[in-house]
């Protein structure tokens, strides 16, 4: 495992149903998207204005749009890309029962650092609702929801037929990493997987993770280092017992919501994808 440890600014490396909470927040640049949710804790929300749905292909736009799952349609919004990207990504909400949903605040800021020319990728990137989730149609199940993520990966092939990062964050970090262990995924040309905040001392099938031995794909694991659903000891007994190639990276003083640290947060996956994908 190749964990590092970090200058001042950054750190290199439910059964009983426990629910990670989302800590919703809407940026103000999301306020183009569509479906936005009522949030109910002002602290750690931006109040968003009646949003506008704009069905543009140029880069920078956002699309909104349902796509088929196995459990019914889900609700998807796309940030459109560079027309010469080399990748696609998907990215995966938090728990639903939670608040978890495709505006969350953590999901947002990645979603940044992979589609924002800023930071030199330039990807188109899907966000969906989970089953049951939003306007999406279903109901929550708990492990099923790796068929979602697969649902996304292929509309994202068809789409772009271009290579996927897949990213999450918290349960959609384990619901992305099961998704690519699962059997026959041969057809999904998978560059790297990208873990933030995996919950690690939640229990059930969902968070239990010795199916990581098998999964060679660059893999990164980015937390918290007091994140409190995936303690640092915990969470690098986890990374040691996944196949290389894989970093565990813990940011100083971030909690597992990465509290007045998102920022850090972003840094470290720019620079860990600027290695994997040269």
């Amino acid at each position: 495992m190749n964990a590092t440890t970090a200058s001042p600014q950054l750190k290199s490396q439910r059964g009983g149903q426990v629910l990670l909470a989302s800590h919703q927040a809407i940026s103000h640049d999301e306020c183009r998207g569509a479906h936005a949710v009522s949030l109910a804790n002002p602290v750690s929300s931006v109040p968003c204005n009646t949003l506008s749905v704009h069905q543009d292909f140029r880069a920078g736009a956002i699309r909104t749009f349902t796509l088929a799952g196995p459990a019914g349609s889900l609700e998807a919004v796309l940030n459109q890309g560079a027309p010469h990207a080399r990748f696609a990504a998907l990215l995966c909400h938090p728990h639903p029962l939670g608040g978890g949903n495709l505006h969350n605040k953590v999901v947002y800021h990645a979603m940044k650092v992979l589609n924002d020319p800023i930071w030199g990728l330039n990807c188109s990137v899907l966000r969906f609702n989970f089953r049951g989730t939003g306007l999406s149609e279903g109901k929550h199940d708990g492990i099923a929801e790796t068929g979602d993520v697969l649902a996304g990966m292929d509309w994202l092939e068809r789409e772009f037929r271009l290579p996927i990062i897949v990213a999450g964050f918290s349960f959609g970090a384990a619901m992305a990493l099961r998704a690519c262990c699962e059997p026959n995924p041969a057809h999904h040309d998978v560059r790297t997987l990208i873990a933030l905040g995996l919950p690690t001392t939640a229990h059930g099938p969902a968070y239990q993770y010795s199916f990581l031995r098998n999964l060679t794909t660059p893999k990164l694991f980015l937390s918290g280092d007091r994140d409190q659903f995936a303690p640092a000891k915990r969470l690098t007994q986890v990374t040691a017992s996944a196949a290389a190639p894989k970093r565990l990276i813990l940011i100083p003083s971030a909690d597992h919501f990465f509290t007045n640290q998102l920022e850090p947060m972003q840094h470290a996956l720019a620079g860990w994808l600027k290695e994997q994908l040269p």
